[in-house]
């Protein structure tokens, strides 16, 4: 009863404020009681929108909970509804809001870069498309596929494919151009002009103008035949042969366009919807992305495609490349269409449309739709399948709730040295690796387990705006156990469930074959025997999964410390090595190896380095070794 009146209290003093609010353009921040932002939105009148969830009670249920939560609510002023919207992907992406349209799908795709901003541009794999003077092709779905249009771009064009340090640095040209694939601009044998409209020709293959690239191979290939260059007219028939299998290869299927499009459709139900991005440039499909949106309900009356949709869109193309038109597969309504297409088109700095899918594009709105469906199909089936083994954790460990957030932690050390901990987190029974965390454990000396896991769970459960867990994984058999048990009646949360994992033993001492086929055991407090469940069951492949993931998080952690620390102590020995110059070089080069064959003048265009100094680090890592420009000076006189 005191809850509930106090829940009112606060509806009251919310209303109150949002009275005073501005009706002009903004975005407003919703935060709950520790101050953690739960949700953004952008609004045309900004009192008129913040209002609307406090008028009544027909809001669907996940507009009820983020209701509930709500403590704090404030606001940014914009000049227009665009800046709105362009602060509100903003601010969304980077505080990652539990009650907003997120991506879940993280992975940027790759992208073709060519840098033109480069004297002699190269090519690039991109994971991010950039507003600066740089041309860039894409999406892929494979960084494989990047990789492989890219070496044969290179192969077919001669184009470079050194760094630009290394570019810089050569006297003499490479092994590439003496086999025939690099015309070598880097020591002039080939001038700027020459370059670049072998540079225009890999651009327009990228731009899908198949006649003109096959055009311009085949005078190159009559051009070296004429010059009685016959190896390289060789090379250049058999480029003209594979151009031609992959534009075979390539499907038209919107011959009415050559424009660059994305087509959007969604597919969904009960579970959440599945949104498919379907890439074609040039009237051929490149490929597409499924995007699932758990927080959505397309059948449900209560949603409104327009609002979530438009979100999609808006964070959508913060940082994927921007098409000339997007094709949407439902009407968004006038005011909408217009305001996506002012957004893109200011991010873009050039006109962008978004419309909907019709007409001679209908074709290619029904098949992002039977992408959206088949995908969703698949969606459902994995998620019946966790849901099933979640359903399971919960009854053979007697659980209160649905086991909806698990957490596994594991500690890594060295007799003592370097120890840290790692954080995994399974929700929905997948990975969750945005709530994964790395801990250098900071007040336990020596090898302590039991004081290093009550540090680290210390310091997690201090974090009060993080959901606590439905339930704690720990790495061991009975006394592993009982001290995660003991670590929380301590820290004052016997609330948390916890249970642990361990093989069985079978023969003693394990070896490898053992380890792989050992029957894996969960053991519970209070508990005398283990419980097992079947080797095939969804449950075992959860609480197996995030045991394992969380042992690889901790133990790639500690690796990357020690490399630290060794490349650290050997850099001590360096004369005129200072703390801030030792630290960038850490920073810089990931390992000892990689500082190890690094050249001296790569070292030495670091800023606050030079050229002796880069000597004698290399000299240092690697005496037995001469390095690049250096002299050997263990047999100088």
């Amino acid at each position: 009863m005191t809850q509930a009146r106090d829940n009112v209290e606060k509806i009251k003093k919310i209303k109150e404020l949002i009275a005073t609010y501005p009706t002009s353009p903004g975005v407003y921040i919703m935060k709950n009681a520790v101050e953690k932002i739960i949700y953004v939105g952008k609004a045309k009148v900004l009192r008129s929108r913040v209002r609307s969830y406090f008028n009544g009670n027909t809001h669907s249920a996940k507009t009820l909970s983020l209701i509930s939560r709500i403590e704090k609510i404030e606001y940014i002023l914009t000049q227009t509804e665009v800046e709105a919207f362009l602060l509100e992907a903003s601010l969304i992406k980077k505080h990652r809001p539990k009650y907003n349209i997120r991506l879940k799908d993280d992975k940027n795709y790759p992208y073709i870069m060519m840098s033109m901003s480069d004297k002699f541009p190269r090519l690039y794999l991109s994971r991010k498309v950039k507003h600066d003077k740089n041309l860039y092709f894409g999406p892929f779905t494979s960084g494989l596929q990047v990789w492989e249009t890219i070496r044969f771009l290179n192969r077919t064009f001669q184009l470079r494919d050194c760094n630009d340090h290394y570019f810089r640095n050569r006297t003499r040209p490479c092994l590439t151009h003496q086999i025939g694939n690099c015309t070598a601009p880097c020591v002039g044998l080939v001038d700027r002009e020459r370059y670049l409209r072998d540079v225009e020709a890999a651009v327009l293959f990228l731009k899908g103008k198949d006649k003109a690239v096959l055009k311009i191979v085949k005078e190159k290939m009559l051009q070296a035949a004429a010059e009685e260059r016959f190896e390289n007219a060789s090379k250049f028939r058999d480029s003209l042969e594979a151009l031609k299998a992959i534009l075979k290869k390539q499907a038209v299927i919107n011959a009415m366009s050559e424009k660059d499009q994305d087509v959007i459709a969604f597919v969904g139900g009960d579970v959440g919807c599945t949104v498919e991005v379907l890439h074609v440039r040039g009237g051929k499909l490149l490929g597409s992305q499924p995007h699932f949106l758990p927080l959505v309900n397309p059948q449900s009356e209560e949603e409104n495609p327009q609002d979530w949709l438009a979100s999609f869109v808006n964070q959508y193309y913060v940082e994927n490349m921007i098409p000339d038109e997007v094709l949407i597969s439902v009407d968004l309504g006038r005011d909408i269409l217009s305001l996506l297409t002012a957004v893109l088109t200011e991010r873009r700095e050039s006109k962008a449309i978004v419309r909907t899918g019709g007409g001679h594009t209908a074709k290619l709105v029904e098949l992002a739709e039977k992408n959206a469906e088949e995908h969703y199909k698949n969606y459902t089936t994995r998620n019946a399948r966790k849901t099933k083994g979640l359903e399971e954790i919960k009854e053979k460990l007697g659980l209160k709730d649905l086991p909806m957030r698990i957490e596994c932690y594991d500690i890594s050390n060295f007799q003592g040295a370097e120890s840290v901990a790692s954080q995994v987190v399974f929700e929905e029974g997948v990975p969750h690796k945005d709530s994964y965390r790395r801990y250098k454990i900071k007040t336990v000396q020596g090898a302590n387990d039991f004081a290093m896991m009550k540090e680290v769970l210390s310091r997690r459960l201090a974090h009060t705006e993080e959901e606590y867990p439905n339930l704690i994984v720990v790495d061991g058999g009975r006394g592993q156990l009982s001290s995660a048990i003991e670590i929380l009646k301590e820290l004052g949360h016997t609330e948390i469930p916890v249970a642990g994992l361990a093989k069985a033993r079978t023969l003693g001492k394990f070896n490898e074959a053992e380890l792989k086929t050992s029957e894996e055991r969960v053991f519970l407090p209070g508990r005398q025997n283990p419980i097992t469940f079947p080797s095939n069951s969804a449950a075992l492949q959860i609480l197996v999964g995030i045991r394992d993931e969380a042992h690889r998080f901790a133990i790639t952690y500690h690796r990357k410390l020690r490399e630290n620390r060794s490349l650290e102590s050997e850099l001590d020995a360096v004369t005129g090595l200072g703390e801030k110059r030792k630290k960038f070089l850490l920073q810089r080069f990931s390992s000892l190896d990689e500082l190890k064959y690094a050249s001296a003048p790569e070292i030495a265009e670091l800023p606050g380095f030079n050229i002796v100094l880069a000597e004698r680090i290399l000299l240092q890592l690697n005496e037995e070794v001469t390095a690049p420009g250096v002299a050997d000076l263990s047999t100088a006189k």
